[in-house]
């Protein structure tokens, strides 16, 4: 009988049985075990050569990182392979972007695809020595480790190694990580960059190969440690006072804090009554038209007495109506001018995620992940696969001369000499720390049009690249020019006006400009050209007014007005609205908050530790949220303070440009953080939040409650230790069971794969791998499955059906 192996583990404190025992050895070639703990699923390690080891050979051992070169010299296929000349091998992050890049190089290179980072901070403790310079515990992930394997392996035949990784610091990050993780000899490493995905731009980095950039790699570092500081040594507080599995950020709990702290604005807003009284008017000299072709227009109480209108309620607004009703009108001012709109700039990261769910509902998240594949390559048929997009992390608003030059020729070509400025236009970025100097977001060539590429795109794929590509397009238009008109009008309640006339003097008229007792204003605006506007125009957020476009009849000084009607109208001011992701993302960057490649991680992790929720577009706080909020706010104030964290991404730039040591920015921060830190261990107060569903115990009657366990969610006896009764917890999908009419919830299987049940399992085993959809079959009335990504199915009838047909029948049924 094989001995069974035992170590200790960390979370019980108690040796235990190794789980799952997996013959390893360290990086130094000696013999150990890893699994897991079967009580708590911890990793487990013990030291020691077992039998599982006969047969594995040892790696070699990372203090001789020349002895695999040296093997290689002794292999005859490498002498030989030297003589015809070896291959040069590319290393890139995704294996997208491995096929497009490799096929712009030729047979001549080797591309691989490292998948990402392929080593990083231990995740079973902090991994980093306080004590010793705040220097930092690398692994190979263990997922990475075949990968980083296959790397060395093609390494060793190599005649030169490119490091091909994205163009921003975790870019150069991953990079050096490579180096590091795969032995890679540094005399034979190049480093590339480019900021898009095509051959010019490839053959161009190819030809100018550089070093790996230190100050970059140390300035991710940096941040990579601030963050695990932060979030490894307060989660654990918040799991002993609040509730397990809860975590906090640097960034991500000043993101929450803005949410919580706009949600409380609008709890404590009392909205304050006020009216408006506008006036329905037409010139004197139209009274011979008939009623429907009389042009008519709208002014609005602008002053009285010289100041504005005060109407706090419905009996101040009717006693001045009754008054204005019995009042002359005339025009004393008219003012023309003309008014150029220039269009907005091209996309950087935070812009285009905030266009993206303002007009397509497209999360943070989603947005970057449909831009990762537009950025890395499509198959466009013969031409193969080409990178559409330049890089899409990039808070630049730049643009290469190049693409301003066929940009140009395309707009003059499409629209028209008229529709190109006289120089190309020079954006300025509104981030408060704007660094990485990449280009702004573009497409690679305006010549690909959306049109063109449509069917190679999916339906996600299309809506970006039609945004992307619009923005830049407009982005390099001529200005709209709009003519304005601003009109004046006097209500001479004293009877100065003569009655009977179509027109006064002037006199009359500088008179009743000089002091109007009661004046009125007009405001209206006409394209003249429409410039940009004939391809694009930026959405607004709620709240925000959409600009005028009312166009006013041609109006003399000294006409004097019939009076129509008086529209005297209810408000109530109204409270700041709540966040969306895309305010929430303006409001981070316009603060200095995070980094173009942080909002999207930022927004998903509020949201999946249930600090926030979402209805509809907007982002509200949980109870959790504000309870985590405010003990975060009361023991780490240096942390929760949003000008302090703009500052710490300010020395991050500083340490990216050379000018600080990234140990003693470390140094800086840390010192009156870990003051807080063991203040807060000891004074931080248990705060328990329970979610609470409405449903009752059976056993005891007592209310179930939401509770958090190690494979997520579950419902549990609020009467917990006496009555220990638990349900799963179930995901409503909206959809019905065609079996037996039961709801359709979300399961996982046991390896966490998601799948689709009915919830009166086992009775009903109805089941599917496809998400259903609460609206039925527009054909049958039968149940909808999402098909992929742009159509979904019938399972009665099999009839497919357009996604967007059905998209706008499902909100209403999910938010009737």
């Amino acid at each position: 009988m094989a001995e069974t192996l035992t170590a200790y583990c960390v979370k019980c404190k108690t040796k235990r049985p190794i789980a799952n025992p997996e013959p390893v050895f360290t990086a130094n070639g000696r013999p150990g075990t890893r699994g897991v703990c079967p009580e708590c699923g911890t990793t487990l390690f013990r030291m020691g050569r077992t039998p599982a080891h006969e047969g594995l050979t040892p790696p070699e051992p990372t203090q001789q990182p020349r002895r695999s070169s040296g093997k290689a010299r002794k292999s005859g296929k490498t002498r030989r392979g030297s003589k015809r000349g070896r291959p040069k091998l590319v290393i890139v992050e995704s294996p997208a972007k491995a096929r497009t890049v490799g096929k712009f190089l030729g047979k001549e290179y080797t591309v691989k695809a490292s998948i990402g980072h392929v080593r990083d901070l231990l995740k079973s403790r902090l991994s980093v020595d306080i004590e010793n310079d705040f220097a930092p515990t690398y692994r190979v992930i263990r997922e990475k480790r075949d990968v980083v394997k296959e790397i060395k392996q093609a390494a060793r035949q190599a005649e030169e190694i490119y490091l091909a990784t994205d163009p921003d610091r975790e870019g150069e990050a991953i990079a050096w990580h490579l180096i590091q993780a795969a032995n890679l000899p540094e005399d034979r490493v190049r480093r590339v960059v480019f900021h898009e995905i095509t051959k010019s731009a490839v053959d161009e980095a190819f030809a100018h190969p550089r070093g790996i950039d230190m100050q970059l790699v140390n300035a991710q570092q940096a941040r990579r440690i601030l963050d695990r500081l932060v979030g490894y040594q307060i989660s654990p507080l918040l799991w002993r006072n609040v509730r397990s599995r809860l975590s906090a950020g640097r960034v991500q709990s000043v993101a929450l804090r803005l949410v919580v702290e706009r949600e409380r604005e609008i709890r404590a807003f009392v909205p304050e009554e006020y009216w408006t009284i506008d006036a329905l008017l037409a010139e004197v000299s139209t009274r011979h038209l008939p009623e429907p072709e009389r042009p008519t227009f709208k002014a609005r109480l602008f002053r009285v007495e010289g100041q504005e209108p005060h109407l706090p309620n419905e009996e101040a607004a009717q006693a001045l109506v009754h008054e204005l009703e019995k009042a002359a009108y005339v025009v004393t001012s008219v003012r023309q001018r003309q008014r150029r709109r220039r269009p907005s700039p091209p996309f950087t990261t935070s812009t285009m995620q905030q266009e993206a769910n303002r007009r397509l509902g497209f999360t943070a998240r989603r947005t970057m992940q449909v831009a990762q594949q537009l950025y890395e390559g499509i198959e466009l048929g013969d031409e193969g696969s080409v990178g559409l997009i330049t890089y899409m992390r990039t808070d630049s608003v730049n643009v290469s001369k190049e693409a301003q030059a066929e940009a140009r020729a395309f707009i003059a070509e499409r629209f028209g000499e008229e529709y190109l400025p006289p120089q190309p236009p020079v954006y300025k970025t509104r981030a408060r720390a704007a660094q990485e100097a990449h280009e702004a977001i573009r497409p690679t060539s305006v010549r690909r049009t959306p049109e063109s590429v449509k069917p190679y795109l999916t339906r996600d794929q299309y809506r970006l690249y039609e945004l992307i590509w619009k923005r830049f397009v407009a982005s390099q238009m001529a200005p709209a020019v709009l003519d304005t008109t601003s009109v004046d009008i006097v209500a001479d309640t004293e009877g100065r006006v003569p009655a009977g006339v179509v027109e006064i003097d002037e006199a009359l008229r500088a008179e009743l400009a000089r002091q109007p007792r009661y004046l009125f204003r007009a405001t209206g605006s006409v394209i003249r050209f429409p410039g940009f506007l004939v391809l694009y125009e930026e959405a607004k957020d709620d709240g925000e007014e959409e600009g005028a476009n009312v166009q006013l009849p041609d109006l003399c000084e000294r006409s004097l007005l019939d009076l129509l009607a008086l529209l005297p109208e209810q408000h109530f001011t109204q409270p700041p609205p709540r966040y969306t992701e895309a305010t929430l993302v303006r409001a981070l960057e316009e603060r200095g908050i995070g980094r173009p490649s942080t909002y999207a991680p930022i927004l998903s992790t509020l949201q999946e530790r249930g600090y926030v929720r979402r209805e509809g577009k907007r982002l509200i706080p949980t109870e959790l949220g504000e309870v985590v909020t405010d003990l975060l706010v009361e023991h780490f104030p240096d942390i929760m303070d949003v000008d302090f964290t703009a500052r710490m991404e300010a020395e991050l730039d500083r340490i990216a440009g050379g000018e600080r040591h990234w140990v003693q920015v470390l140094r800086d921060f840390y010192g009156p953080f870990s003051r807080q830190l063991e203040a807060a261990s000891r004074n931080m107060p248990s705060v328990k939040v329970e979610e609470q569903v409405d449903e009752t115990c059976e056993k005891c009657g007592s209310p179930m409650v939401v509770k958090y366990g190690r494979y997520g969610k579950f419902i549990a006896c609020s009467n917990f230790p006496e009555c220990r009764n638990t349900r799963p917890y179930l995901e409503k999908t909206g959809a019905t069971c065609p079996e037996c009419g039961g709801d359709i919830v979300v399961r996982r299987t046991r390896r966490g794969r998601t799948f689709y049940g009915c919830a009166n399992y086992p009775a009903c085993e109805w089941s599917s791998w496809k998400r259903p959809l609460p609206v039925p079959c527009p054909a049958c009335g039968g149940l909808l499955v999402e098909e992929n990504r742009s159509t979904v199915r019938c399972l009665r009838c099999e009839e497919r059906w357009e996604r967007d047909v059905v998209e706008q029948a499902e909100r209403e049924t999910v938010q009737p």
